[in-house]
């Protein structure tokens, strides 16, 4: 099958989105399927070789903006819209913090949403017309997130295709957007959502939130579970002496970062873990350093400075040996989260996790015994379940052993490009071949 994958960059930090929908394409070319990744908005950041048959940048970063304020930038001529897509000046303009306000980011969401009656209308053309070429032309769009469903009516018009798209999370960012465009952006995307053939979920959690908050028929969603290419992927010869308490995530509050640093303050007071460390992996942006230097205060206050490490934005394999060097992942998300790729990443690891006890981590826990729940946003609690770990080796290899057990035979990247395959060829009505 000939699939063409949108995907949204985000042009200075690693992106869970961008890593999945990356390693999904890969594994649907090593099938024999022709999938392209057209990426959008700004340049692609992945931890992984870069995918082989990249389109051009459609819908770049700054023409959006531009076309979003201002009528005479939505009749430019190409020229000038290429300048403008150069890889280089989208990623100056992405790490540039503060460069877009709430009321910005709202306007752009709601006229995205809108499609051909939005203000991008002149990027929606160029895409389609590259689309419509012979060489290009799909059988299948596949949407990387809902925010980009008011690009399926036209795409499905013009090219006669059905569009899928993915459910990864977005009802956070939806909710976090201010007054009044919350409000409109949940009306428009309900509408909008008739012109997508059909979704895929990460996770039965959020494909049940997600059909009930744009009352979809339950037919139209289908769950395929995120699967990471586990190449490097192995566990640690011994376990670290002394124990390594890790986080693997975004450092931002949405992820629980700061629960985890007071359950470590916690875990230490209680004096119970001789000895114990923490380790914190992932991604950070500029806008993020002030909340990470608050904790960093808080550790020192504390007398732990010299007991944790903070590793940004880390490569590849240098986050395979990150994992390694822990006892225990813990990322005390205060949302629910749609999935969690960490988790799989540890278990790919031996090991064990520590989550809160909602999102799709009950889902996934159950899934492949690797890890423990505890209640959300409870420092004092987290730090309990922690240490019951820590205190308990057996149990704590066990967990891992299965964890790695369940990911190698059930999450891998190639099961989930077969199930993700299915769904297309379903919409295309095309049969699979023998």
């Amino acid at each position: 099958m000939k699939i063409v994958q949108l995907t949204p960059g985000t042009g200075n930090f690693y992106c869970g989105l961008c890593m999945r929908d990356s390693t999904l394409a890969a594994a649907l070319r090593r099938l024999g399927h022709d999938a392209v990744i057209v990426p959008m908005y700004l340049p692609m950041m992945i931890d992984e070789p870069a995918p082989a048959g990249e389109a051009p940048m459609f819908f770049g970063g700054i023409n959006v903006y531009l076309q979003q304020k201002s009528a005479l930038f939505r009749h430019t001529p190409a020229w000038l819209d290429r300048l403008l897509d150069r890889p280089r000046l989208l990623r100056w303009a992405a790490g540039r913090a503060g460069l877009t306000r709430e009321e910005d980011l709202g306007e752009i969401t709601l006229s995205m949403l809108q499609g051909e009656q939005g203000r991008q209308v002149k990027e929606l053309h160029k895409l389609l017309a590259w689309l419509s070429k012979d060489e290009h032309r799909p059988q299948v769009v596949c949407l990387s997130n809902v925010m980009l469903a008011g690009l399926a009516g036209a795409i499905r018009s013009r090219l006669n295709v059905p569009v899928l798209c993915t459910l990864h999370g977005e009802d956070a960012f939806l909710d976090g957007l201010p007054d009044p465009y919350r409000e409109r952006a949940w009306s428009e995307l309900a509408r909008r959502a008739a012109d997508v053939e059909a979704f895929i979920a990460v996770s039965r959690y959020y494909g049940e939130v997600m059909r009930r908050r744009l009352e979809l028929p339950p037919g139209k969603v289908h769950v395929v579970h995120n699967g990471i290419l586990l190449d490097g992927y192995a566990p640690a010869a011994a376990p670290p002496d002394p124990p390594v308490v890790g986080y693997l995530a975004r450092w931002s509050p949405q992820k629980g970062l700061h629960t985890l640093i007071e359950a470590f303050v916690h875990l230490r007071k209680r004096g119970r873990v001789a000895g114990v460390r923490l380790r914190v992996a992932g991604t950070t942006i500029p806008a993020d350093e002030p909340f990470v230097s608050r904790l960093r205060t808080r550790l020192a206050e504390n007398g732990l400075g010299s007991a944790a490490e903070f590793l940004p934005n880390v490569s590849h394999g240098d986050k395979q040996e990150f994992l390694r060097s822990l006892s225990v992942l813990s990322v005390p998300a205060t949302y629910g989260e749609a999935f969690g790729l960490y988790c799989l990443e540890a278990w790919a690891c031996g090991v064990p996790v520590v989550q809160p006890r909602h999102g799709a981590f009950p889902e996934l826990i159950e899934a492949t015994g690797g890890g423990i729940l505890c209640p959300p946003d409870d420092p004092q609690a987290l730090a309990e379940s922690i240490e019951s770990l820590l205190l308990d080796a057996d149990r704590m290899r066990v967990l891992g052993r299965r964890g790695r057990e369940a990911v190698l035979e059930r999450f891998g990247v190639e099961r989930m490009a077969r199930e993700v395959l299915d769904v297309c060829r379903r919409a295309a009505g095309v049969e699979a071949r023998a």
